[in-house]
Order: C-alpha cells, then sequence, then structure tokens
C-alpha cells in the first residue's frame, strides 16, 4: 500500500519493532550505504525496514498537538529520549534547538503526549487520540486500477507474488488467464473518478452552524442510525498522583509490584522513572476490558483538563507536596480527590494526616524485614488485602465523580 508504505510515522513503528537501523543522514539516496550525522545536521531519516528508503527529516507526521502536525525529527527525538525524565528530556530539546539555529524547531512534548506516543511506537497500543487515521482514498484506488490492469500487467503482478527469482512462464501464463476480482471500493464506486464537490456546497449552510447539545441528544435519540454513524471517543486515562517524599512508603519503583502484584517490597530510592501505568479491571465501571490508570509524583506538566482524571492522592501528610497542585490546601483537594495515606502497621499515622479526615484513606501494612528472617515471608500475605481495601476505595470514588464506560467526568 502506498499510504502506509510513504507514511513516516508508521516506517518509524515498524522499524523499531524489526529493530531495523534508522540513520540520520545528509543523503536522500536510499540505495546507497548512509553516513550518521548529528540530529540537528541531519536533513533525512534513513530506514533500512520494511524497505530501504530515505525520508526528510522535517517532514510532517500524522501526531497531532495543539491542531499542528509535529515533524519526523521532534518524533524520532523524542523516542531516542524515551527513558529520560521531562526535565532532561525538555533540556535536550533546548540544547537541540540551540545547535538548528532558528533553522528548524524541535517540539517539546506533554507528559501525556510523549506517553502516547512512545506507547504507540513501542506496539503495546494500537490507538491514540493524537495520531490521525490512514486515509484508505489511495489504497481504493489502487485496487481499482488493478483490477482493470492489462494481462501484462497481470504478468509483473504475478512474479512479485512468487517472491523468488522469475516466475515460470507456463505458471505467468496461468496466471494471465485469472479473472481479476475487485474489492469494495471497486464494486461501490466504480472506476470512473466522479466529482462530489456540489454537495460541499449545498452542506456549507447546515455546517455553519453547530446545534445545541439538547438538540444533539434528542436526534441522536429519535434516530437510532445516526447513532450507529457517531465515532467513538475514547476514554480519557485516570491519573494516580504519588507522593514525592523520600518518606513514602510507595515510589515510583516499587508502586506496580504492591498495587498489580500485592506485595510490598520497599522502594529503589536509585530510580529515576518519571511515569508508568498499570492495568486494572473496575468491574463496576467496565468489567469487558481492563483500565490503564497513569501514575506520575507530580502534576508539573499538567494541562488545566488533567485535574479532571486525578482519582487518588497518595500523601505522607507533608503539605510541601501540594506546593503546586491545582488545590494547594490540603482541605480544598480532598474535597475534589480522594487521598490515601500508607503507613506501617502499629504505628499511628502523622496528625497532618489525622486532620484531613475521612477524606483521606488510612492503610497500613507489616514492617518490611530481611527476607531471610524467620517469618518474613509469611508476614507478607496481608498485603493484598491492603491493596483490595485501596482498589476498592478508588473505584467507589470513581463512580461517584462519574467515571462510566466509555467517559470520564467532565469536572471533579
Amino acid at each position: 500500500m502506498a499510504t502506509t508504505d510513504a507514511d513516516p510515522l508508521l516506517l518509524l513503528r515498524q522499524s523499531i519493532a524489526s529493530g531495523g537501523a534508522i540513520i540520520p543522514t545528509t543523503t536522500a539516496d536510499a540505495s546507497s550505504a548512509p553516513v550518521e550525522v548529528p540530529l540537528a545536521q541531519a536533513t533525512h531519516l534513513h530506514f533500512t525496514h520494511p524497505a530501504r528508503v530515505a525520508i526528510p527529516i522535517d517532514a510532517p507526521t500524522r501526531f497531532v498537538s495543539n491542531d499542528s502536525p509535529v515533524d519526523l525529527r521532534s518524533i524520532y527525538f523524542a523516542w531516542l529520549n524515551r527513558e529520560i525524565a521531562i526535565p532532561e528530556y525538555n533540556a535536550s530539546a533546548t540544547k537541540l534547538n540551540d545547535e538548528l539555529a532558528g533553522q528548524a524547531a524541535v517540539h517539546k512534548f506533554a507528559f501525556v503526549e510523549r506517553l502516547d506516543l512512545i506507547t504507540w511506537l513501542e506496539g503495546a497500543s494500537e490507538e491514540s487520540e493524537y495520531i490521525k487515521a490512514l486515509s484508505g482514498d489511495k489504497e481504493g484506488g489502487a485496487a481499482g486500477g488493478a483490477a482493470t490492469a492489462a494481462p501484462k500487467t497481470v504478468l509483473v503482478s504475478a512474479s512479485a507474488r512468487a517472491g523468488r527469482g522469475t516466475l515460470d512462464p507456463r505458471l505467468a501464463q496461468i496466471y494471465s488467464g485469472e479473472r481479476r476480482m475487485g474489492d469494495r471500493n471497486t464494486a461501490l464506486r466504480g472506476i470512473k473518478p466522479t466529482d462530489f464537490s456540489h454537495v460541499r456546497k449545498l452542506a456549507a449552510p447546515f455546517m455553519s452552524r453547530k446545534p445545541a447539545p439538547s438538540t444533539t441528544t434528542t436526534n441522536l435519540a429519535s434516530n437510532p442510525a445516526l447513532a450507529l454513524n457517531q465515532k467513538p471517543v475514547r476514554r480519557p486515562d485516570p491519573i494516580i498522583l504519588l507522593s514525592p517524599s523520600a518518606s513514602s512508603l510507595l515510589r515510583m519503583s516499587n508502586v506496580k509490584s504492591f498495587l498489580e502484584g500485592g506485595r510490598y517490597a520497599p522502594p529503589d530510592h536509585s530510580s529515576s522513572a518519571t511515569m508508568l501505568h498499570i492495568s486494572r479491571i473496575m468491574k463496576d465501571i467496565d468489567p469487558s476490558r481492563p483500565m490503564r490508570f497513569i501514575l506520575v509524583e507530580g502534576p508539573e506538566q499538567f494541562k488545566p483538563e488533567y485535574w479532571n482524571r486525578v482519582v487518588a492522592v497518595f500523601t505522607t501528610g507533608q503539605a510541601w507536596q501540594f506546593k503546586n497542585y491545582r488545590w494547594s490546601n490540603p482541605s480544598d483537594l480532598f474535597k475534589h480527590v480522594m487521598g490515601v495515606y500508607l503507613g506501617w502497621r502499629g504505628e499511628q499515622p502523622p496528625d497532618a494526616v489525622k486532620s484531613f479526615g475521612h477524606r483521606v484513606v488510612q492503610c497500613s501494612v507489616e514492617k518490611w524485614r530481611d527476607p531471610g528472617a524467620p517469618g518474613a515471608e509469611s508476614s507478607r500475605w496481608r498485603d493484598r488485602e491492603v491493596v483490595e481495601q485501596i482498589w476498592k476505595a478508588i473505584e467507589a470514588n470513581m463512580r461517584a465523580k462519574g467515571w462510566r464506560k466509555d467517559a470520564a467526568p467532565t469536572s471533579i
């Protein structure tokens, strides 16, 4: 398919999946061995899989940010720096922009955009709210042209179908007698191009003004066919904020094993991860598919609308944690978002946590002991009970805030 073969974003994803070399170069010749140059000097990106091709490095892609397509250089730069934290990524992007000296500019992704892009490039997700779908028009036209091709063209396509050397002449003769079958595009559209530009003029008065929400709802209810044609809206991923305090029992290094595996282990303070995601089925919200949660330690890269997706805040009771929050006063914060405090069993929570009242769920786990000590393993069976208590509270709060199978709350 010409559409997908020439798409820079899809080429990058396929090359990453196959482990093929991706080389910044200054030549557009894909047949010769490219010489790798720094990203600031490169004019093309050379791919070796699924085909040897050189794409201009400033070519626009289907990834859209703030209603503008992002260029291939910015996409590839974000992939190269996928393991580093957001501040370091922004500093690297600024340095590259200085090297470009105004000839071009690297786009700095917001943290949710960056997470969606990397997840899609890795193949962990098949959809992204920031990536436009490929158009099928060219594909249909190519199919129509193939359906009306001459016998000579049939021989060529038959030879290409074998994929191994030269096709046997007798077999090629058999292929030439085949009846070429069309696809849905040739059956519905035919082979003659039809000009529908006059329809746009007729529809202009109706598209100039948008109907009121109540009118749209009434139309969908009265006409089920309209509802079937509506494009489904992707449900946003809920966000959980962790405490960045060194005294917190849950950090980015151990929260995944605790909330997914149901077993507590002490945090690794050398970890540099700034975000991760975990999946869990919330039976009372969507029993058919798991819900993905984004976990971060701070809201520095938040857009205002991201706060409507925050479903829980883990806290140690230290007020400085909320300095950059939308609601910096704990009393206001926990009126909108559920709080969670995790401490050691047998120890009293800090007075600050107690002052937050019932809006903060207080949980405790057994103190960590050396796995080699007697009875250390047997004391961890209660961890799963604590995890289920936390998830039950989060799910109940999400339902109360308006989370549904196919929708998220617009305000909290």
